[in-house]
This record gives C-alpha cells, sequence and structure tokens, in this order.
C-alpha cells in the first residue's frame, strides 16, 4: 500500500505517519500539509525514512489534490482547521478548510481511482441532540460552523460512495489528546493548556463551572482506529461512520484534578465564562466501531494523561 495523509504534520496525523511507516503492509507513505497548524518539528523524525515523503501544499489548491494524489492507493484525510471558537470568529475560513478542502480531497482521489478514504470526522457533529451516550445513527443540530463543515464531510462521503463506487470511512473523534498536541495560539485544546499552565505552576483557566463533560481519548486509539479502518476487509465496515473514543465521562474539574495529581501540584483553578458553541455533555457508545471495525481503545484516560504530562515536562 502506498498511503497519503492529509494533515500528516499535525497532531493526530504525525502520530499515524509514524505508526504507518513501521507498518509491513506499507511501501510509501506521502504526507501533504500546509503547516497552517501543523509543524516541521512533528515530522522532522521522519525524513531520512526512504518510504516517508512530505509535500507542502494546501487542501484547498485542487491541482495540489491531485498531484499528492498520484500513485497513492488509499487516502487518510486528516487535514482540518479545528476549534469551534476559530470557526465562530472566521467562519469563512473554517469553511474553506473543512468542506472545500475535503471536497477536492474527494474528487481527486476519484479522478486518480483511489478506491478508499478514510477522513477523520467530529462528535461536534451531535450538537444539541440530548441523548448520552451518543450513538451514530442520532444527531441533532449542529452549535457552531466547525460542527456544520464537519457534518457535511459526511454527506459528501455518502454521496461519492452512492455514486462513483468508492469507500469512505469517517472517525467521529470524541477530544483526542496526547504528545504533540500544540499548547501554543488561541485555540489550543483544553489538556495542552491546562498541562503547560500546572508545570509553570499557574492556576488554568475553566470555562464555566468544571462540570462540562468530555470523553477523552488518547490519541493511541485514534491512531488504532485509523489502522483498523485503512486496511479493513470486511465490506460491511465501510461506508460507515464511528464514534471513536474510549466510553469514559470526565469532567473538566476532574481532568484538572488528574492533571494536578500527575504534576504533584495543588493549584486551584480560575473559573471563567462558558464559551459559545459548546455542547454541555459528550460520552460515546464505541459498541459499532468494535463490533465492525474490532475497535479496542487499549489506552485509559488516566493512562493517557499520565503519558501526555510526561511529555510536557520533558519538553519544556
Amino acid at each position: 500500500m502506498r498511503i497519503l495523509i492529509t494533515g500528516g504534520a499535525g497532531f493526530i496525523g504525525s502520530h499515524l505517519t509514524e505508526h504507518l511507516l513501521n507498518e509491513k503492509r506499507v511501501v510509501a507513505v506521502r504526507v501533504l500539509d500546509n503547516l497552517a497548524t501543523g509543524s516541521l518539528e512533528n515530522i522532522k523524525l521522519f525524513s531520512a525514512d526512504s518510504k516517508f515523503e512530505f509535500i507542502k501544499g494546501d487542501i484547498r489548491d485542487y491541482s495540489t489534490c491531485l498531484a499528492a494524489c498520484d500513485n497513492m492507493d488509499i487516502i487518510s484525510h486528516q487535514a482540518a482547521l479545528g476549534s469551534v471558537p476559530r470557526s465562530i470568529n472566521d467562519p469563512l475560513t473554517t469553511n474553506e478548510v473543512n468542506i472545500t478542502g475535503t471536497l477536492n480531497i474527494f474528487t481527486a482521489a476519484k479522478e486518480k481511482g483511489i478506491k478508499r478514504v478514510v477522513y477523520a470526522a467530529s462528535s461536534s457533529t451531535y450538537g444539541d441532540h440530548p441523548d448520552l451516550p451518543k450513538v451514530e445513527d442520532k444527531i441533532g443540530n449542529p452549535l457552531s460552523p466547525y460542527a456544520v463543515t464537519k457534518y457535511v464531510n459526511e454527506l459528501y462521503a455518502r454521496v461519492y460512495a452512492s455514486l462513483y463506487d468508492m469507500e469512505f470511512i469517517g472517525l467521529r473523534y470524541f477530544n483526542i489528546f496526547g504528545p504533540r498536541q500544540n499548547p501554543n495560539g488561541p485555540y489550543a485544546a483544553v489538556i495542552p493548556l491546562f498541562a503547560e499552565a500546572i508545570l509553570k505552576n499557574k492556576p488554568p483557566t475553566i470555562n464555566g463551572d468544571g462540570g462540562h463533560s468530555r470523553d477523552f481519548t488518547y490519541v493511541e486509539n485514534a491512531v488504532q482506529a485509523n489502522i483498523l479502518s485503512l486496511f479493513a476487509e470486511n465490506k460491511s465496515a465501510v461506508n460507515q461512520v464511528y464514534n471513536i473514543a474510549c466510553g469514559q465521562q470526565t469532567s473538566l474539574l476532574q481532568l484538572f484534578e488528574g492533571l494536578n495529581k500527575e504534576a504533584g501540584t495543588s493549584l486551584q483553578p480560575v473559573h471563567g465564562p462558558e464559551r459559545n458553541g459548546d455542547v454541555k455533555h459528550s460520552l460515546a457508545d464505541i459498541s459499532k466501531a468494535k463490533e465492525l471495525l474490532g475497535y479496542d481503545p487499549v489506552v485509559s484516560v488516566e493512562e493517557g494523561l499520565r503519558r501526555t504530562m510526561a511529555w510536557y515536562r520533558k519538553e519544556r
């Protein structure tokens, strides 16, 4: 297999790149990334590997997507502009990257005869649907431009599968965290923000009362789901979307206390206003991914936080 990874210099993408370079079933890994949110630092370790190729380019440019798809067998589409607040502040750019960019990749795959695309979907698709845990076929109204874009990706995948005889697998990520997740910038995720603040002995800010909860998922579990999807031979497993999570609910206060404990500190958080577009609670039903993909999240939230805190400590 020759695999194209869009967004392969990003947080999740670089972990996936690292794994695939060690896969016996893979003879070439090509990364396409514009380095807007990814970095060369994430992929510098791979540059000497003869199986690895890097293209600096933007998925918003269709000709770049066509060139990146040349001689590839399968695509892992991780490139996206994340963050609910960013999408609220700049919906146009979020739309261009996440919808136009994804459509470019799907269309380039079709034109180049690439049969399967595994793409990063999002738990934000559940929107205001009240049920917990979240089940794949029950979604509500989206609460942010970001959520709209990720749902549109799923709609395009469904249409392309039926019109062009292609295979798509969408992975609805639930709050993926781990090493290489950037704590810098205005749209950094909560775990790297908390970790950096605690290691500097500064109390982090929690948006709201800390009661918001998420199904935090260590990056190794997300990589496992991608590998299973890329190589799935079970025909009933394709043209589906799956929740990728641990099936465990953790509040922001519990998360903070866990990181506090790992760092050996006893800081107290500062509470700020709730963020627009945020859902209150999120918890995944992962039985579909277990049944059809064989997904089995082996790294718990607690173990993931230990590994993540150790990495941030080492990087300081």
